[in-house]
């Protein structure tokens, strides 16, 4: 059967339904656009009575009556004021247009808190195999459980990682035992971020572990005059949470307020020597540097070196400077007189103590021995046959702290072994220095540090621990041997400033050179001074055996 043809206007309805609904479309896009301002109005306005609605709605029934009563005064006075109601309509008209304006739906985003949730909850669970018992009923770690509870604080860095932590663990777990505490440091190092020093604070009464990376020192921070008193020795900077006292320091074009590490000497001090150990290139004879510079603001110095690199030749003819000793027969001449001088002033001191008066002004005036790598010159008296410059000691230390003789000595690691017993025992201010284990930290200082080790260790960065006091981290001043030329000028200017003038002798003769001086005369001469001092010093032992009995 044919198919009828369909009817005209069914066969090109559709294109002209399509034009139509375009020309609609058309249309109404151009009336919105035209009436845009008054739909944006009204719309405001609908907004601005839906808020004053809310507002009726919550104020107070006894507020209401007040609020009518401002309302209307309002009104009145715009009534009355000259354009008032024309003011009052534009005020209006702009706000509801400001109200009515299009809000686009912000696009959701990421949750900023999702990353930082992700690591609270990986360092929930790699503390559960070490806080949770299989027998536990409420256990506060589980597999899957809430980390809230355990971390009832903590603060994240700019760079989304942990700087600070309260974490709650079970009161059966074993806080006491060092072992266990350092495996949970060792965890939370490696979780928390590498490349970075924390702080772990204990809190066994509580049981809570308070985390915190620490800043790093400052390592920049030239020698200088440090605003102390007499008797108080800057050994470096700390963290501010450490110490209670602040230094004002020139550092670059700015100032600066740092926490220092103060170590006191004197005859009240308890800590009256001091021993430094690090590993070559740590910084020791910086420290030592830095400790005669202050020390010659106000006392003598006495330098023996036996690394016999010349890092004090910038000390050599200055002011206070008694001696710079390179030899073994310099050393222990010098240390002779430092014995036979120890031994005079406490005999001053009891006479004057007997005699019911001051001690003598000689007596106060504080005498430094730095002794820098010592145990080179053991091995070349014992080859030589002759006395150990340690054993020389033996009387600065015991009795120096009653007449200002400090003794401080810088060795290392690898040579230790070697130091005696009697400094072993006196030095009871301790500094390390340059890389260090667990183990050496320990043993040095007596006790091991509650910080982690740093990533990278800088010239004169170590730990302090001043006799039973807590352990510190330390930053040494940048304290350059002024020589050396591969240091940076500015530090080597700063040091240049701090050294005293030189020393010029009472009959005008200038101080001669060290390599103008023949090695067998000088040797000769100090030999002689050296017998001279062990003669004095025997006929002053009886007496002076029984004035350190009385001083002390």
């Amino acid at each position: 059967m044919a198919r009828r043809p369909l009817p005209r206007i069914l066969s090109t309805g559709g294109a002209q339904l399509a034009r139509s609904r375009e020309l609609a479309r058309t249309a109404a896009d151009s009336a919105t656009d035209i009436l845009h301002p008054l739909i944006t109005v009204a719309r405001g306005l609908g907004r601005l009575a839906a808020a004053g609605r809310r507002r009726w709605a919550e104020t107070p029934k006894d507020r209401r009556g007040p609020l009518l009563f401002v309302v209307a005064a309002l009104c009145l006075t715009v009534v009355v004021l000259p354009y008032g109601p024309l003011l009052a309509a534009v005020a209006v008209t702009a706000a509801a247009a400001w109200q009515g304006r299009d809000r686009a739906p912000a696009e959701p985003a990421e949750d900023p808190d999702e990353p930082r949730t992700r690591r609270l909850a990986s360092l929930y669970e790699a503390l559960v195999p070490y806080f949770s018992a299989a027998d536990d009923p409420a256990p506060l770690y589980a597999h899957g459980g809430a980390w809230e509870k355990a971390f009832p604080g903590y603060e994240f860095d700019d760079s989304g990682r942990v700087c600070h932590l309260l974490i709650r663990y079970p009161a059966y777990f074993t806080d006491g035992e060092p072992e266990s505490r350092a495996r949970i440091e060792h965890l939370l190092t490696a979780k928390a971020g590498r490349g970075r020093e924390y702080l772990f604070t204990w809190d066994e009464e509580a049981n809570e572990l308070t985390v915190t990376a620490l800043a790093p020192l400052p390592t920049g921070v030239p020698a200088q005059r440090f605003v102390t008193a007499p008797g108080e020795t800057v050994l470096g900077f700390t963290d501010p949470s450490e110490v209670q006292r602040t230094l004002p320091l020139a550092y670059g074009a700015e100032q600066r307020d740092v926490p220092p590490v103060v170590w006191r000497t004197g005859p009240r001090s308890t800590e009256p020597h001091l021993l430094a150990l690090g590993q070559p290139g740590s910084g020791t004879s910086t420290l030592l540097r830095s400790i005669a510079l202050q020390a010659l603001q106000h006392g003598d110095v006495v330098i023996v070196d036996g690394g016999g690199t010349g890092e004090y030749a910038c000390l050599v003819g200055r002011d206070g400077v008694l001696a710079v000793e390179c030899g073994l027969s310099g050393a222990l001449a010098s240390l002779e007189w430092a014995a036979t001088e120890t031994e005079r002033r406490l005999i001053a001191v009891n006479r004057a103590r007997q005699a019911g008066q001051a001690p003598p002004d000689d007596t106060r005036r504080p005498l430094w021995l730095l002794l820098d790598r010592p145990t080179s010159f053991t091995h070349l008296a014992a080859a030589d046959g002759r006395k150990d410059p340690q054993a020389l000691l033996q009387v600065p230390l015991r009795h120096g702290r009653a007449v200002n003789v400090t003794v401080v000595v810088a060795e290392q690691f690898d040579s230790a072994d070697a130091l005696g017993e009697a400094l072993r025992q006196h030095t009871r201010a301790r500094v390390v220095l340059g890389p260090a284990t667990a183990e050496q930290l320990k043993a040095v200082l007596g006790a091991p540090p509650h910080t982690t080790a740093p990533p990278a260790v800088p010239p004169g960065r170590g730990y302090a621990r001043l006799g039973n006091g807590a352990v510190h981290r330390l930053q040494v001043p940048a304290t350059p041997d002024p020589y050396d030329d591969s240091i940076s000028g500015a530090l080597r200017r700063a040091v240049e400033e701090l050294l005293p003038p030189k020393t010029t002798p009472a009959d005008g003769e200038t101080v001669p050179e060290p390599a103008s001086v023949g090695g067998g005369a000088a040797e000769g001469s100090v030999e002689a001074a050296g017998a001279e001092a062990v003669a004095e010093a025997e006929e002053a032992v009886a007496e002076a055996a029984k004035a350190v009995g009385e001083a002390s």
